[in-house]
């Protein structure tokens, strides 16, 4: 570990990755003590209202320096709360946002600015792709795994009982803010959720970036300012190139979801809440890679390193029991890659690349009762 790297609370150059679409362009600015940056906040667009939302612990933590930031710039700037945790990311607390907007008669101008992580991302991405048809928002993610993930792409959705992000919307941000310093106030196992998505983008884009992830571990897991700056920039610039090349998931944008569908249905099938969203991709990754083997794709030695690599994360690598391997496959079914019934998993076809596959039931089954013992 680099011990003589600036603490992640210090002020750190401003990185730029840029995200274009055919009918989006907008930048990821990234950087340590952006919140206090008035460059950060410069040249979005002007409205009579514009209004936060988070949660109260992020509030708490991060509110006053945002509405400080972006006071100047709007007639009046309000908040709306949210009840922290994925198992409220649903109607009920999406109401309590319009509700905010139709009572302050905010307009279609109104700007709309996501203050915390991925379930505050989400459901603000989707108040504004529905709110009179769509308004512009900002992200700005406090957590790592909304940095490196879920604020980049204009994925919007709430969870159904049945199945996650199954209600959702493409709605593009304007601006996404990852201000690194967030990150010092974050749990550990908050941390470690989100190293997740990160160890997520070299095996299906990037091998040198995994050989990278294995190497920076420790330091990312120490909160090292120049580790965590590098994991962010890469990440998200492989998601904008993911991203920019298929925006509504028609294709190759799908590989992103590498460990998504088992890790969905361990959040629906133990309740969503139970295990977070980073931890539960973390176990559905390493099956993945065992499909992938079973598949005759990769060796045993590839999905090996990558469960290594999780378990070196403090990530869970044994699969829970959610009654059996069909219970799983019934979950799996619920998943927006399925077709026709027929379950469809992201593989990797080799270090650093990835595909969409479908594989036999039984062979799924093996895995996922592999997977339970060890």
């Amino acid at each position: 570990m680099n011990t003589g790297a600036l603490p992640v609370t210090a002020r750190t150059a401003t990185q730029t990755v840029t995200v274009t679409t055919p009918g989006h362009r907008y930048d990821i600015l990234i950087g340590a003590g952006l919140l206090a940056d008035a460059a950060a906040w410069m040249g979005l667009p002007r409205a009579a209202q514009a209004v936060v939302v988070s949660n109260p612990t992020v509030q708490a933590l991060h509110g006053a320096a945002l509405l400080a930031a972006i006071a100047p710039h709007y007639g009046e700037v309000s908040t709306v709360l949210l009840p922290d945790g994925e198992q409220h990311k649903d109607w009920t607390s999406l109401e309590r946002v319009f509700d905010h907007l139709l009572a302050r008669g905010c307009d279609r101008r109104t700007v709309l600015f996501a203050l915390g992580g991925g379930v505050v991302g989400d459901m603000t991405g989707f108040a504004a792709a529905t709110y009179m048809r769509g308004v512009p928002f900002v992200q700005v993610p406090t957590t790592l795994l909304a940095q490196v993930d879920s604020s980049v792409g204009g994925k919007t959705a709430i969870n159904h009982p049945r199945g996650k992000n199954m209600i959702g919307a493409f709605h593009q941000p304007v601006r996404v803010v990852c201000d690194l310093a967030t990150l010092a106030t974050l749990p550990d196992r908050e941390l470690r959720a989100g190293l997740a998505e990160v160890i997520k983008y070299g095996p299906i884009a990037d091998a040198a970036f995994l050989d990278w992830i294995e190497a920076h571990l420790d330091a990312l897991l120490a909160r090292d300012a120049a580790a965590l700056a590098q994991a962010v920039r890469r990440s998200c610039e492989i998601k904008a190139a993911v991203v920019g090349a298929d925006e509504r998931e028609a294709g190759l944008r799908a590989i992103l979801n590498f460990g998504h569908t088992f890790g969905h249905a361990i959040e629906a099938g133990l309740g969503y809440g139970q295990w977070l969203h980073g931890e539960a991709v973390a176990c559905g990754m390493v099956m993945a890679a065992r499909l992938s083997v079973a598949l005759g794709l990769v060796s045993a030695d590839f999905a090996e390193r990558l469960r290594a690599l999780v378990q070196r994360a403090g990530l869970p690598v044994v699969a829970p029991d959610l009654g059996g391997a069909a219970r799983w496959l019934e979950l799996m079914r619920i998943d927006k890659k399925a077709e026709g019934g027929e379950i469809r998993f992201v593989v990797i076809e080799a270090p650093g690349r990835a595909a969409l596959r479908p594989a036999p039931d039984a062979l799924v089954a093996r895995v996922i009762e592999d997977s339970r013992r060890a």
